[in-house]
Order: structure tokens, then sequence, then C-alpha cells
């Protein structure tokens, strides 16, 4: 099954099967969302307690896809960006604050979302096989939209980019509220499906399905390639 019928939800079922983008290097960015320290750091599982090693035991299919195929995929694929004039964009979770009063109020409810990441402590960092290259941009934002949290905005329009491939994590988290804000603003998004990783499987699907043909075409990498004619 290829992109063009892949990750189609009920709304999208007997569609017409979309043209390839036409994607102008000038005119085109990478980025990648919030692969960092924080969400890759595992503790040693033998010190934990029944309990939290059982919690520990539900998060290692998501480790073993982002050491595995998400984060080798991606270091690939900006390796090849940067060899054909493609712009490499870099978004984090961090504050401003060492207490995070400035982040957004979604950052700090009760759970998973309540992150407390100050902009230079090593938790906040990406992660050592992603890191920006050169004058590459990187934005930090409080929200999880990369645009609405940032100035990214402005920065793609200086930058002359009208199409923009999504990287990163989570699928149903941050990479779904970019490509939102993204297709808002008339981007054309694509969402590389075996660069993004969710806390599941079946979450990263699910939410591939919701936002595919609508906000985003999502594809894999290897096709994204081939339709620029990237060597891979």
């Amino acid at each position: 099954m290829s992109w063009k019928t892949g990750f189609r939800s009920l709304y999208y079922l007997g569609a017409p099967e979309p043209d390839d983008p036409v994607l102008v290097p000038a005119q085109t960015a990478i980025l990648v969302i919030d692969v960092q320290n924080t969400y890759l750091e595992r503790p040693d599982r033998a010190s934990l307690s029944p309990q939290e090693q059982q919690r520990y035991d539900l998060w290692t299919p998501f480790h073993e896809r982002m050491h595995g195929t998400v984060i080798p995929n991606t270091a690939r694929l900006l390796a090849l960006a940067r060899q054909n004039g493609i712009e490499c964009l870099f978004a984090r979770i961090a504050c401003h604050t060492k207490d995070g009063r400035d982040r957004s109020l979604s950052q700090k409810m009760p759970g998973w979302n309540n992150l407390l990441l100050p902009k230079n402590d090593a938790p906040s960092q990406l992660v050592a096989e992603l890191q920006p290259a050169g004058d590459e941009i990187v934005v930090t934002k409080t929200t999880d939209s990369a645009l609405t949290g940032t100035n990214l905005r402005l920065i793609l329009h200086n930058l002359g980019i009208r199409n923009v491939i999504c990287c990163g994590i989570f699928t149903d988290q941050c990479v779904s509220s970019t490509v939102r804000s993204l297709a808002d603003e008339s981007y054309a998004v694509i969402v590389l499906e075996d660069c993004c990783a969710a806390a599941t499987e079946e979450l990263h699907r699910k939410e591939l399905e919701i936002i595919n043909m609508i906000y985003c075409h999502v594809m894999s990498s290897g096709e994204l390639c081939k339709i620029m004619a990237l060597a891979k």
C-alpha cells in the first residue's frame, strides 16, 4: 500500500488519490519536533518497584521504535536534506524560567504533560544523534504546537518556505498540534510515518489516520526521497 491509499480514515475512504506533491528544495523544510533527552532516558529497570517496572515495560516498544527506526531514519533524512539545500529546523519543549512559570496551561496540568524543562538543563536538549549543524535554527516552545509557541511562523515566511516535512514525537500530541497549526496557515505539510512515534503503535497509527488527507499527507521517508529524487 502506498502513501496515496494508506492511513485513511472513514472520512476519506474512496477519495481520489492525491497527486505527487511538488517539493522545490528551496521552498521545503524539514522540521524535527521534540526529540529530546528527557524522552529517551531510562532508569535501571532493576532499581524500580514492581509497579514502576510494569510502566517501564509498557514504554519499551516506544524506545525500541525510537532507537531502531525513528532516530536512524531522521538522521539519514537530515543528511540528505543538507546535501540538497533543504532547510533543517528543530523544535523543542523548554521553559525560560527555572520554575516553569512561563509554560502554557497545558504543560502545567497534572500527569504526563506536567513538564518542567528549563531551557539550559540537560533533559531539555535535543538528543545527540539529531543535533543541528552549522546555523540551523532551533525554536524553543512552551506550547505543544511549534508554530503557536514560537516565532517559527515568521522564520518560515522569511526563509520562503511553503512545504514543511514533519518528524518527531509525539505523533498524537506535539507533532499533531504543529501539523494542524501549519495547515491552518496554508503550509503544505507532510508527516513521515517512519520518523515519528507515539507512546504506542496504536496511538501513532490512529493519529496519522486522523490528520492524513486534511491537515497533511502521510508517507514514509523512502517515499519522500523518491518524490524528491534524493538518494537514500
